[in-house]
């Protein structure tokens, strides 16, 4: 009988993590496809800013901005890694750990000063344990960034690089490519190559092709020294953006897996637990006709 009440004691704490997983499985469900709606309209945000300015240029006007100018000499790199403030989701904070340790390692090797931003508790927290220094640490950024809370980071990296604190900025995330497709990346924010290579390369939106014509007012100067920092925050904010929907992708993909490990446990456990009460049964039946022919 203690056989059979052990496996019931361990079917009944299965089913109870079950629940937990199974829960956790559609509340990531959810804030995924918010957090993905939010990414998706961000980046045709983003896009179109890029391809602004890349129209400025093709309308005949100088494009010059201290954001999208190359440091000849390149001395202070800032590298910020995004990770996530809890665990449970996966390998996607060890993929982009791994990515972010190797990349933190190739730029030591070829700039003098790196300093290294980390966000996310789980980030932080393999930093130290590996001792590697980190000059700044954020934990308030969770699974629904606000484009407040990013400003206030991309305000200080556009001041630090203009007054030449940085040199260059490199972002370490998880980028959204589809629901079914996220891959860990790197990124160089600062300078802002991205308008640049499509001011170099041309646009591929069809609204961008062709003659396209403005008229400036003020000047067209003025508005790229609007144009140009907004679409770097608007970058900055659609990595977090992408950071947070994968988090929810391979938290409901973990979870998705538990609650099916768990299914799998419990049917095994209820066949294991039945046996068990059956073997129990027959040998107190077997008990009983015994004691009953020893009487005889």
């Amino acid at each position: 009988m203690a056989k059979a009440r052990a496996l019931d004691k361990r079917r009944k704490s299965i089913k109870n993590i079950r629940k937990i997983t199974r829960t956790m499985e559609l509340v990531a469900s959810a804030q995924f496809r918010r957090a993905m709606d939010r990414a998706i309209a961000a980046d045709s945000y983003t896009k179109r800013l890029v391809h602004l300015v890349a129209d400025l240029a093709k309308a005949g006007a100088t494009v010059t901005h201290p954001l999208l100018e190359e440091r000849k000499d390149v001395k202070n790199v800032v590298l910020l890694v995004l990770t996530a403030n809890r665990g449970m989701c996966g390998g996607y904070n060890s993929g982009i750990l791994r990515l972010a340790q190797n990349r933190y390692r190739e730029l030591s090797e070829q700039y003098p000063s790196v300093k290294l931003h980390v966000s996310g508790k789980r980030g932080i927290s393999y930093m130290k344990y590996r001792k590697i220094e980190m000059e700044k640490s954020y934990t308030h950024f969770d699974y629904k960034p606000t484009f407040d809370e990013v400003d206030v980071l991309a305000r200080d990296f556009l001041e630090d690089f203009q007054t030449g604190e940085i040199d260059r900025l490199e972002v370490v995330y998880c980028r959204f490519i589809s629901a079914s497709r996220q891959t860990p990346s790197v990124e160089t924010l600062l300078p802002f190559s991205e308008i640049k290579a499509d001011m170099d390369g041309g646009s591929g939106d069809l609204e961008s092709q062709g003659t396209v014509s403005y008229e400036f007012l003020p000047s067209p100067q003025s508005i790229l020294e609007e144009v140009v920092p907004g679409a770097f925050k608007s970058k900055l904010f659609k990595c977090f953006l992408d950071a947070a929907v994968c988090e929810q992708i391979a938290r409901r993909v973990a979870m998705k897996s538990a609650t099916e490990n768990a299914d799998s446990m419990i049917n095994l456990l209820t066949t294991t637990y039945n046996r068990a009460r059956q073997t129990q049964i027959t040998n107190e039946i077997l008990e009983v006709i015994s004691g009953a022919n020893a009487l005889k």
